[in-house]
């Protein structure tokens, strides 16, 4: 395939991903009661992803803070990661982190585009024990996934292509917070 061609295909396939039907599109109103709610109950979110949804993460938590004045944390920090990693194991980062930082109420946002990382399994498992409202999961590949058993929300990407499945995830977040302010252009 020509270079052409396949960027052709390349932006129809992302294009056609974000054609959100009205399950997704209800999705996205969910969540944004959901985050209203938790602002009025004093909550927090805290968001995890690995390597570009931990960029992704990051995104959403600086905006949702700044911009739509949610409070949320996400833990990309080297120390944080390094130390709970070896003294808990890389699959169990996720898990201590919402045992030491989260409270009852607050929401956690897991981005996982296999829906199969251990640690964002663990970390599901351990919003539970820790009686965290809701679980919502950002997933790909296969519908059906362990991670999107595991939520209470569950946004699915079609795709087994890890930077569109991350790209869409993205579109979804931060249209949440052009949601919660009301519009999508605005002095920041």
């Amino acid at each position: 395939m020509d270079q052409l061609n396949f960027l052709r295909k390349y932006f129809n396939d992302y294009r056609n991903l974000t054609l959100f039907d009205n399950k997704t599109l209800g999705l996205i109103i969910k969540t944004k009661k959901i985050l209203l709610k938790l602002k009025r109950d004093k909550k927090k979110v805290l968001i995890f992803g690995n390597g570009g949804s931990a960029a992704i993460a990051s995104h959403f938590s600086v905006d949702l803070t700044k911009n739509a004045k949610i409070r949320c944390t996400n833990y990309n920090e080297s120390d944080l990661l390094t130390c709970f990693s070896n003294d808990y194991g890389y699959e169990r980062w996720v898990e201590k982190s919402i045992d030491f930082f989260s409270n009852p109420g607050d929401v956690v946002i897991l981005i996982s585009s296999s829906g199969k990382s251990k640690n964002m399994l663990n970390g599901a498992k351990s919003a539970k024990k820790n009686k965290l409202s809701k679980i919502i999961t950002l997933t790909g590949n296969k519908r059906g996934n362990p991670l999107s058993k595991l939520g209470d929300v569950n946004f699915w990407v079609n795709s087994k292509a890890y930077n569109h499945i991350e790209n869409v995830h993205q579109l979804i977040l931060l249209s949440l917070i052009d949601l919660i302010i009301g519009k999508s252009v605005y002095s920041v």
